[in-house]
């Protein structure tokens, strides 16, 4: 039990200090905290032969969405910065309390990101959502289409995107703005997609006038993409079907996956799921990816292995 974790109590000093410091007090709770949560509150067997209380690191990853490494520099203090993102996944993986979180932002140096109109946390439901559904890839994005959580099977289906600012992680700004990335459309099925994601942007703006980031982020791709400046204007409304996406993975080739869209009224979340059809091909290379995870690209030099990730390509 971490002391003062219900109050908030935790001492927060030098969490804005030298950066040393902050990473052992940062390892120092993460470390508390995973140790306090029981494998079966978030749908894990506890198994008899366990050793560590609470959840393992790799049980921590797979819930949060990064790497098993990335969790062990975290507690050893030899990553400092992680991102707003990152922590975000891990108190919502730690299932922190409103003051634990912001006592994990403040040891990690980073301002919380401030309540705006525009709500950006999942709801439990959706929590668990993503916690039972670990062979099937699934994305959970604002109103916006930014994305905020997703599990490791989506990570190594898309490409892990936990290192990504914000702004980069928003599916309107990746498509529109950024390189052709893995999943190929057809002229038609672009069409559909481009209209139906700018449609829902000029819905959220009605729904939150008062968002500064949403009207950043409208302005920037009005200037920044001809495409989407004409579709705004056009005012055309269009939403979203049930669809087949093709998603072109550098080691395990094409994946033909049926996209199905699913919002929380009370979160104004997108939940995006992505699946294959019994018994195919497809089933057949999204379980070798399963297997394989986001280590696919592990390149072994002099000894070491280092993971070569490819960026969060837009969709759905």
């Amino acid at each position: 039990m971490v002391r003062g974790a219900d109050t908030g109590a935790m001492s927060t000093q030098g969490a804005g200090g030298h950066p040393r410091r902050r990473g052992s007090e940062l390892g120092d709770a993460l470390r508390r905290w995973r140790a306090r949560v029981p494998p079966s509150a978030v749908g894990l067997p506890a198994g008899r032969t366990r050793r560590t209380p609470g959840l393992r690191r790799e049980e921590l990853a797979l819930l949060a969405g990064i790497s098993a490494e990335y969790v062990v520099r975290l507690e050893q203090g030899r990553a400092t910065s992680p991102s707003a993102q990152v922590l975000g996944a891990l108190a919502r993986a730690l299932r922190l309390s409103k003051a634990e979180r912001s006592h994990l932002f403040a040891l990690a140096g980073q301002p919380e990101p401030a309540d705006g109109r525009l709500r950006g946390r999942l709801t439990p439901g959706v929590q668990r959502l993503l916690d039972q559904m670990p062979g099937t890839p699934v994305g959970v994005y604002d109103a916006a289409w930014t994305l905020l959580a997703w599990n490791r099977l989506h990570a190594a289906l898309m490409g892990d995107p936990s290192a990504l600012a914000s702004r980069e992680r928003n599916l309107l700004w990746q498509h529109f703005t950024g390189p052709p990335g893995r999943v190929r459309h057809t002229p038609e099925q672009q069409a559909r997609f481009e209209t139906a994601v700018v449609s829902d942007l000029r819905a959220v703006r009605t729904r939150h006038p008062a968002d500064t980031a949403l009207h950043r982020l409208i302005t920037d791709l009005r200037g920044t993409s001809p495409r989407f400046a004409a579709l705004w204007d056009s005012h055309e409304v269009s939403r979203h079907t049930l669809h087949t996406k093709t998603v072109h993975h550098p080691e395990v080739g094409p994946l033909d996956l049926d996209c199905d869209i699913l919002t929380d009224p009370g979160g104004d979340l997108h939940i995006v799921i992505l699946t294959a059809a019994p018994g195919s091909d497809t089933a057949s290379r999204l379980d070798l990816l399963d297997v394989i995870g986001t280590q696919q690209m592990t390149e072994t030099r002099n000894g070491t292995s280092r993971v070569i990730g490819n960026g969060p390509t837009s969709h759905p």
